[in-house]
Protein backbone atom coordinates (compact mmCIF):
# COMPACT_ATOMS: atom_id res chain seq x y z
CA UNK A 1 0.00 0.00 0.00
CA UNK A 2 1.59 3.21 -1.79
CA UNK A 3 2.21 5.81 1.77
CA UNK A 4 1.94 9.50 1.97
CA UNK A 5 5.74 9.78 2.36
CA UNK A 6 6.69 7.78 -0.96
CA UNK A 7 4.08 10.38 -3.88
CA UNK A 8 6.36 12.93 -1.65
CA UNK A 9 9.52 11.77 -2.82
CA UNK A 10 8.36 10.51 -6.01
CA UNK A 11 7.09 14.07 -7.27
CA UNK A 12 9.94 15.50 -5.23
CA UNK A 13 8.18 17.49 -2.70
CA UNK A 14 7.93 17.35 1.01
CA UNK A 15 4.94 14.81 2.48
CA UNK A 16 3.35 18.19 4.42
CA UNK A 17 2.84 20.17 1.06
CA UNK A 18 1.25 16.70 -0.34
CA UNK A 19 -1.14 16.31 2.45
CA UNK A 20 -2.10 20.31 1.92
CA UNK A 21 -2.75 19.49 -1.35
CA UNK A 22 -5.15 16.32 -1.00
CA UNK A 23 -6.93 18.50 1.72
CA UNK A 24 -7.21 21.77 0.13
CA UNK A 25 -6.13 23.84 2.46
CA UNK A 26 -2.08 25.22 0.94
CA UNK A 27 -1.87 27.27 -2.08
CA UNK A 28 0.88 25.89 -4.72
CA UNK A 29 2.04 25.92 -8.71
CA UNK A 30 -0.40 24.49 -10.03
CA UNK A 31 2.50 22.55 -11.95
CA UNK A 32 2.88 20.92 -9.04
CA UNK A 33 -0.39 20.31 -7.80
CA UNK A 34 -1.00 18.60 -11.46
CA UNK A 35 2.13 16.99 -10.75
CA UNK A 36 0.98 15.58 -7.45
CA UNK A 37 -2.09 14.33 -7.69
CA UNK A 38 -1.17 12.98 -11.24
CA UNK A 39 1.04 10.18 -9.14
CA UNK A 40 -1.31 10.12 -6.43
CA UNK A 41 -4.01 9.23 -9.08
CA UNK A 42 -1.74 6.57 -11.19
CA UNK A 43 0.27 4.97 -7.56
CA UNK A 44 -3.89 4.72 -6.53
CA UNK A 45 -3.21 6.51 -3.18
CA UNK A 46 -5.84 6.63 -0.85
CA UNK A 47 -6.20 9.04 2.42
CA UNK A 48 -6.48 7.37 5.49
CA UNK A 49 -9.44 8.70 6.79
CA UNK A 50 -9.76 7.12 9.98
CA UNK A 51 -6.00 8.56 10.78
CA UNK A 52 -6.49 12.01 9.61
CA UNK A 53 -9.87 11.68 12.56
CA UNK A 54 -7.78 10.73 15.38
CA UNK A 55 -5.69 13.69 14.81
CA UNK A 56 -8.65 15.79 14.48
CA UNK A 57 -10.99 14.35 16.70
CA UNK A 58 -13.21 14.53 14.07
CA UNK A 59 -13.47 11.42 10.75
CA UNK A 60 -16.07 13.11 9.10
CA UNK A 61 -17.98 9.72 8.92
CA UNK A 62 -21.55 8.98 9.82
CA UNK A 63 -22.71 5.57 10.62
CA UNK A 64 -26.25 4.70 9.37
CA UNK A 65 -27.42 1.32 11.74
CA UNK A 66 -30.75 -0.11 10.25
CA UNK A 67 -33.22 -2.65 11.83
CA UNK A 68 -33.61 -4.43 8.35
CA UNK A 69 -32.45 -2.67 4.68
CA UNK A 70 -35.63 -5.54 3.60
CA UNK A 71 -38.29 -3.48 4.90
CA UNK A 72 -39.59 -1.43 2.40
CA UNK A 73 -39.68 1.71 3.84
CA UNK A 74 -35.25 1.59 4.84
CA UNK A 75 -33.81 2.03 1.21
CA UNK A 76 -35.16 5.74 0.64
CA UNK A 77 -34.33 7.34 4.05
CA UNK A 78 -30.88 5.36 3.42
CA UNK A 79 -30.24 7.16 0.14
CA UNK A 80 -32.06 10.70 1.81
CA UNK A 81 -29.07 10.31 4.50
CA UNK A 82 -26.43 9.47 2.48
CA UNK A 83 -27.21 12.30 -0.43
CA UNK A 84 -27.30 14.42 2.79
CA UNK A 85 -23.73 13.47 4.15
CA UNK A 86 -22.40 13.47 0.68
CA UNK A 87 -23.15 16.70 0.39
CA UNK A 88 -21.57 17.91 3.45
CA UNK A 89 -18.35 15.89 2.69
CA UNK A 90 -19.52 13.01 5.20
CA UNK A 91 -18.89 9.45 4.31
CA UNK A 92 -21.42 6.88 5.30
CA UNK A 93 -20.84 3.23 6.76
CA UNK A 94 -23.86 1.45 7.33
CA UNK A 95 -24.74 -2.10 9.48
CA UNK A 96 -27.56 -3.92 9.06
CA UNK A 97 -28.68 -5.85 11.53
CA UNK A 98 -31.31 -7.51 9.85
CA UNK A 99 -33.79 -8.02 12.63
CA UNK A 100 -37.03 -8.74 10.68
CA UNK A 101 -34.97 -11.66 8.36
CA UNK A 102 -33.54 -13.02 11.42
CA UNK A 103 -36.22 -13.37 13.79
CA UNK A 104 -39.56 -11.94 12.28
CA UNK A 105 -41.77 -10.38 14.84
CA UNK A 106 -40.49 -12.44 17.79
CA UNK A 107 -37.46 -10.19 18.75
CA UNK A 108 -39.83 -6.83 19.30
CA UNK A 109 -40.20 -7.56 23.07
CA UNK A 110 -36.69 -9.81 23.11
CA UNK A 111 -34.37 -7.56 24.60
CA UNK A 112 -31.65 -10.65 24.45
CA UNK A 113 -32.08 -10.78 20.80
CA UNK A 114 -32.61 -7.15 20.00
CA UNK A 115 -28.81 -6.60 21.96
CA UNK A 116 -27.47 -9.48 20.63
CA UNK A 117 -26.50 -7.28 17.43
CA UNK A 118 -27.35 -3.61 18.37
CA UNK A 119 -24.62 -3.65 21.13
CA UNK A 120 -22.35 -4.89 18.57
CA UNK A 121 -23.37 -2.52 15.74
CA UNK A 122 -22.82 0.50 17.69
CA UNK A 123 -19.31 -0.67 19.64
CA UNK A 124 -18.03 -1.04 16.35
CA UNK A 125 -19.14 2.27 15.13
CA UNK A 126 -17.67 3.61 18.38
CA UNK A 127 -14.09 2.09 17.30
CA UNK A 128 -13.96 3.56 14.06
CA UNK A 129 -14.82 6.74 15.55
CA UNK A 130 -18.10 8.12 13.57
CA UNK A 131 -18.79 11.44 14.19
CA UNK A 132 -22.62 10.84 14.90
CA UNK A 133 -25.24 7.61 14.15
CA UNK A 134 -28.90 7.85 12.39
CA UNK A 135 -30.40 4.74 13.47
CA UNK A 136 -33.07 3.77 10.90
CA UNK A 137 -36.35 2.36 11.97
CA UNK A 138 -38.32 -0.95 10.43
CA UNK A 139 -41.76 0.84 11.91
CA UNK A 140 -42.97 3.60 14.34
CA UNK A 141 -42.35 3.18 17.90
CA UNK A 142 -41.82 4.34 20.43
CA UNK A 143 -37.64 3.13 21.15
CA UNK A 144 -36.01 2.86 24.89
CA UNK A 145 -33.29 0.86 23.97
CA UNK A 146 -30.53 2.93 22.01
CA UNK A 147 -27.12 3.01 24.66
CA UNK A 148 -25.92 6.59 25.02
CA UNK A 149 -23.48 5.51 27.40
CA UNK A 150 -21.39 5.47 24.09
CA UNK A 151 -21.27 9.58 24.00
CA UNK A 152 -22.21 9.29 20.42
CA UNK A 153 -24.89 12.13 19.16
CA UNK A 154 -27.24 10.20 17.67
CA UNK A 155 -30.70 10.65 15.78
CA UNK A 156 -33.64 8.22 15.04
CA UNK A 157 -35.16 8.21 11.93
CA UNK A 158 -38.66 6.50 11.12
CA UNK A 159 -39.17 5.90 15.10
CA UNK A 160 -39.79 7.80 18.29
CA UNK A 161 -37.27 8.17 20.78
CA UNK A 162 -37.54 7.96 24.74
CA UNK A 163 -34.68 9.39 25.92
CA UNK A 164 -35.15 13.52 25.13
CA UNK A 165 -31.73 13.95 23.96
CA UNK A 166 -32.10 11.96 21.13
CA UNK A 167 -34.10 13.24 18.27
CA UNK A 168 -36.98 11.37 16.10
CA UNK A 169 -37.61 12.02 12.15
CA UNK A 170 -40.99 10.44 11.76
CA UNK A 171 -43.66 10.60 9.19
CA UNK A 172 -46.94 12.69 10.22
CA UNK A 173 -49.26 9.87 9.81
CA UNK A 174 -51.91 11.61 11.50
CA UNK A 175 -51.74 14.83 9.37
CA UNK A 176 -51.78 12.72 6.20
CA UNK A 177 -54.88 10.27 7.05
CA UNK A 178 -56.79 13.42 7.71
CA UNK A 179 -55.66 15.02 4.25
CA UNK A 180 -56.66 11.73 2.65
CA UNK A 181 -59.88 11.24 4.03
CA UNK A 182 -60.62 15.21 3.63
CA UNK A 183 -60.33 13.93 0.26
CA UNK A 184 -62.67 11.63 0.12
CA UNK A 185 -64.72 14.03 2.14
CA UNK A 186 -64.80 16.50 -0.79
CA UNK A 187 -65.62 14.31 -3.11
CA UNK A 188 -68.66 13.41 -1.48
CA UNK A 189 -68.12 10.31 0.42
CA UNK A 190 -69.83 10.52 4.25
CA UNK A 191 -69.75 6.53 5.12
CA UNK A 192 -66.15 5.51 5.23
CA UNK A 193 -64.48 2.85 6.27
CA UNK A 194 -61.40 1.91 7.67
CA UNK A 195 -59.53 -1.00 7.17
CA UNK A 196 -56.81 -0.63 10.06
CA UNK A 197 -53.24 -2.74 11.31
CA UNK A 198 -53.14 -3.87 14.49
CA UNK A 199 -55.17 -1.69 16.95
CA UNK A 200 -51.97 -0.77 18.96
CA UNK A 201 -50.07 0.14 16.54
CA UNK A 202 -48.72 3.51 16.52
CA UNK A 203 -49.22 4.20 12.72
CA UNK A 204 -52.40 2.52 13.25
CA UNK A 205 -53.53 5.02 16.32
CA UNK A 206 -52.24 8.22 14.56
CA UNK A 207 -53.65 7.24 11.30
CA UNK A 208 -57.50 6.81 13.56
CA UNK A 209 -56.73 10.09 15.09
CA UNK A 210 -56.50 11.82 11.60
CA UNK A 211 -59.65 10.14 9.75
CA UNK A 212 -61.60 11.22 13.42
CA UNK A 213 -60.32 14.85 12.56
CA UNK A 214 -61.44 14.93 9.51
CA UNK A 215 -64.89 13.81 10.07
CA UNK A 216 -65.45 15.58 13.49
CA UNK A 217 -64.30 18.88 10.90
CA UNK A 218 -66.91 17.87 8.46
CA UNK A 219 -69.67 17.47 11.08
CA UNK A 220 -69.69 13.82 10.42
CA UNK A 221 -70.49 11.41 13.49
CA UNK A 222 -67.81 8.93 13.73
CA UNK A 223 -69.18 4.98 13.28
CA UNK A 224 -66.82 2.96 15.40
CA UNK A 225 -68.29 -0.13 13.32
CA UNK A 226 -66.76 1.23 10.04
CA UNK A 227 -62.99 0.60 11.51
CA UNK A 228 -61.61 -2.93 10.81
CA UNK A 229 -58.39 -3.64 12.57
CA UNK A 230 -56.92 -6.40 11.17
CA UNK A 231 -52.56 -6.21 9.82
CA UNK A 232 -50.81 -5.12 7.15
CA UNK A 233 -51.18 -7.41 4.47
CA UNK A 234 -53.40 -8.44 1.31
CA UNK A 235 -54.62 -11.12 2.99
CA UNK A 236 -55.51 -8.58 6.20
CA UNK A 237 -57.35 -5.97 3.36
CA UNK A 238 -59.30 -9.67 1.09
CA UNK A 239 -60.33 -10.43 4.91
CA UNK A 240 -61.14 -6.87 6.32
CA UNK A 241 -63.18 -6.27 2.96
CA UNK A 242 -65.94 -8.97 3.61
CA UNK A 243 -66.70 -7.60 7.15
CA UNK A 244 -66.31 -3.73 6.33
CA UNK A 245 -68.78 -3.59 2.90
CA UNK A 246 -71.57 -5.39 4.87
CA UNK A 247 -71.75 -1.57 7.00
CA UNK A 248 -72.73 -0.34 3.44
CA UNK A 249 -69.59 2.40 3.06
CA UNK A 250 -69.03 4.42 -0.46
CA UNK A 251 -65.22 4.87 0.18
CA UNK A 252 -62.82 2.54 1.85
CA UNK A 253 -59.16 4.03 4.01
CA UNK A 254 -56.83 1.37 3.70
CA UNK A 255 -53.95 2.20 5.96
CA UNK A 256 -51.39 0.62 3.28
CA UNK A 257 -51.49 0.04 -0.02
CA UNK A 258 -50.65 -3.75 0.26
CA UNK A 259 -54.09 -3.67 2.59
CA UNK A 260 -55.93 -1.90 -0.57
CA UNK A 261 -54.52 -4.35 -2.80
CA UNK A 262 -56.67 -7.13 -1.05
CA UNK A 263 -60.06 -4.73 -1.07
CA UNK A 264 -59.14 -4.75 -4.96
CA UNK A 265 -59.01 -8.32 -5.34
CA UNK A 266 -61.89 -8.96 -3.15
CA UNK A 267 -64.10 -6.44 -4.94
CA UNK A 268 -63.11 -8.24 -8.19
CA UNK A 269 -64.21 -11.89 -6.81
CA UNK A 270 -67.42 -9.86 -6.30
CA UNK A 271 -68.22 -8.06 -9.35
CA UNK A 272 -67.88 -4.72 -8.15
CA UNK A 273 -65.72 -2.05 -9.58
CA UNK A 274 -63.17 0.06 -7.65
CA UNK A 275 -63.55 3.92 -9.22
CA UNK A 276 -67.02 2.72 -9.66
CA UNK A 277 -68.67 1.25 -6.90
CA UNK A 278 -66.85 1.99 -4.63
CA UNK A 279 -64.12 4.33 -3.40
CA UNK A 280 -60.21 2.53 -2.38
CA UNK A 281 -57.58 5.40 -1.13
CA UNK A 282 -54.36 4.00 0.61
CA UNK A 283 -51.34 4.79 2.10
CA UNK A 284 -47.39 4.68 1.49
CA UNK A 285 -47.33 5.16 -2.06
CA UNK A 286 -45.80 1.80 -2.94
CA UNK A 287 -44.47 1.02 -6.40
CA UNK A 288 -47.86 -1.31 -6.81
CA UNK A 289 -49.86 1.22 -6.03
CA UNK A 290 -49.44 3.02 -9.50
CA UNK A 291 -50.16 -0.15 -11.68
CA UNK A 292 -53.55 -1.01 -9.70
CA UNK A 293 -56.35 -1.05 -12.13
CA UNK A 294 -57.59 1.66 -11.37
CA UNK A 295 -54.71 3.42 -10.29
CA UNK A 296 -55.01 3.59 -6.69
CA UNK A 297 -54.90 7.20 -5.17
CA UNK A 298 -52.82 7.35 -2.21
CA UNK A 299 -50.26 9.09 0.57
CA UNK A 300 -47.02 9.37 -0.52
CA UNK A 301 -44.29 9.18 2.72
CA UNK A 302 -41.21 11.70 2.07
CA UNK A 303 -39.17 8.99 3.08
CA UNK A 304 -36.20 10.40 1.49
CA UNK A 305 -37.04 13.35 2.94
CA UNK A 306 -37.25 11.87 6.40
CA UNK A 307 -33.66 10.61 6.17
CA UNK A 308 -32.37 14.24 5.09
CA UNK A 309 -34.19 15.39 7.85
CA UNK A 310 -32.74 13.47 10.13
CA UNK A 311 -28.73 13.97 8.97
CA UNK A 312 -29.88 17.93 9.47
CA UNK A 313 -30.71 17.07 13.13
CA UNK A 314 -27.73 15.04 13.46
CA UNK A 315 -25.19 17.99 11.86
CA UNK A 316 -27.05 20.29 14.42
CA UNK A 317 -26.48 17.82 17.88
CA UNK A 318 -22.42 17.44 15.70
CA UNK A 319 -21.94 21.10 16.04
CA UNK A 320 -23.82 21.77 19.79
CA UNK A 321 -26.64 23.58 18.09
CA UNK A 322 -30.57 23.21 19.29
CA UNK A 323 -32.27 20.60 18.02
CA UNK A 324 -36.13 19.81 17.71
CA UNK A 325 -37.48 16.56 19.95
CA UNK A 326 -39.84 15.76 17.48
CA UNK A 327 -39.76 16.43 13.75
CA UNK A 328 -43.04 15.30 11.47
CA UNK A 329 -42.47 14.93 7.92
CA UNK A 330 -45.94 15.52 6.11
CA UNK A 331 -46.84 13.49 3.38
CA UNK A 332 -48.28 14.38 -0.12
CA UNK A 333 -51.75 13.04 -1.59
CA UNK A 334 -51.11 11.36 -5.24
CA UNK A 335 -54.46 11.48 -6.52
CA UNK A 336 -55.26 8.47 -9.69
CA UNK A 337 -58.19 6.96 -10.07
CA UNK A 338 -59.60 5.26 -7.44
CA UNK A 339 -62.37 7.84 -5.81
CA UNK A 340 -65.81 8.31 -7.36
CA UNK A 341 -67.73 11.63 -7.12
CA UNK A 342 -70.77 10.55 -5.56
CA UNK A 343 -72.30 13.61 -5.96
CA UNK A 344 -72.21 14.18 -9.30
CA UNK A 345 -73.16 10.54 -9.61
CA UNK A 346 -76.68 11.22 -7.38
CA UNK A 347 -75.79 9.04 -4.99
Amino acid sequence: MVTLKEIAQECGVSAATVSNILNGKKKVSEETKARVLEVVERRGYKLNYVAQGLRRQKTQTIGIIAEDISQFTTPLIIEGIMESCEARGYRTIVQNLRLYARWHDAWFDNEKMYHSVMDPAVQEMASIRVDGIVYVAGHARKIHRFPTDYQIPAVLAYAYAEQKEIPSVVIDDEDGAREIVEYLIRHGHRKIGVIAGEQENMHTKLRILGYQKALYDAGILYNPEYIVYSGWSREHGYKGAEKLLKQDVTAVFCMNDRIAGGVYAYLYDHHKKVGEDISVVGFDNEMQSEYFLPGLTTMKIDLEGIGKRATEELMNLIEGEEVERKTPVSCQLIERNSVIEIAKEGL
